[in-house]
């Protein structure tokens, strides 16, 4: 199966300046994300980003990139553009990997990507892929950063919350377990160039979740299960610094 690794770059971050630029065990996140995407087994990897800066980085590493809009509001709206200058066509299968998660697990990437092309008979056409894992802390359940999603029959999204879903009112020791939404997905390319044109969904405004879009348009969301917790990404300086320190231990 074919696929494309797309990783949407933004120069600005409020809580951690020029981070896609940050220095990792001697190359920049951005680079470090790519390298592991490349592990995935994909047809191509591209970063698609807003400023000549990364792309310079990205050049020096040999790192494919594209020069997007600085103003676009999400990174599907980047992606979207990135496919147009890719001239990928409506049926390829498109990764979106996070530009600020250098312990990516190039498994997970080539699991996401596979959710597209893996249908079983009568089963509903998804559009889109994501990840999900058991949350095992209870601190976790609680935590609003902490995405959950619940799921159908199918391994396809019912919804997702900052909330804890499903709630288990009685107790009931057969409940399932509560599940982390991971931020990677998976589109056909002509469905990622439709999803920034939907109008946004109310949920999606009151959850600050932007997947919710599409299941309020009626869209399927299809969710690997994986066996265990990714890798932390980069928000905060503090994060970097864990990071940078799980980086060196493995190249150890």
């Amino acid at each position: 199966m074919s696929f494309t690794v797309l990783i949407p770059a933004r120069l600005a971050s409020t809580r951690l300046p020029n981070k896609p630029l940050a220095d990792i065990g001697g190359a920049p996140m951005i680079v470090r994300v790519a390298q592991r995407s490349k592990l995935a087994g994909a047809a191509q990897v591209v970063v698609a980003c807003d400023s000549t800066q990364i792309m310079a980085a990205c050049a020096a590493h040999g790192i494919k990139a594209v020069l997007t809009k600085v103003d676009h509001p999400s990174g599907s709206d980047r992606l979207a553009e990135a496919c147009d200058i890719l001239g990928l066509n409506d049926n390829e299968i498109v990764v979106n990997v996070q530009g600020d998660e250098p312990l990516i697990d190039p498994q997970l990437i080539a699991q996401v990507a596979h959710l597209l092309s893996d249908f079983k008979e009568n089963q509903p056409l998804a559009l889109m892929g994501t990840a999900a894992h058991a949350i095992e802390s209870v601190a976790d359940q609680s935590n609003v950063n902490i995405v959950k999603v619940v799921l159908d029959t199918y391994s396809h999204a019912l919804y997702f919350s900052r909330s804890l879903i499903p709630f288990n009112r009685d107790a009931h020791p057969n409940a399932p377990q509560p599940l982390r939404h991971v931020g990677i997905y998976s589109y056909r390319a002509g469905f990622l160039r439709q999803f920034p044109k939907l109008p946004q969904a109310p949920i999606e405004v009151s959850e600050s979740l932007e997947q919710l879009r599409a299941l309020w348009h009626g869209h399927k969301i299809a969710v690997h299960i994986a066996s265990q917790a990714p890798g932390p990404g980069v928000d905060t300086p503090e994060d970097l610094e864990r990071v940078r320190g799980i980086w060196a231990s493995l190249q150890a």
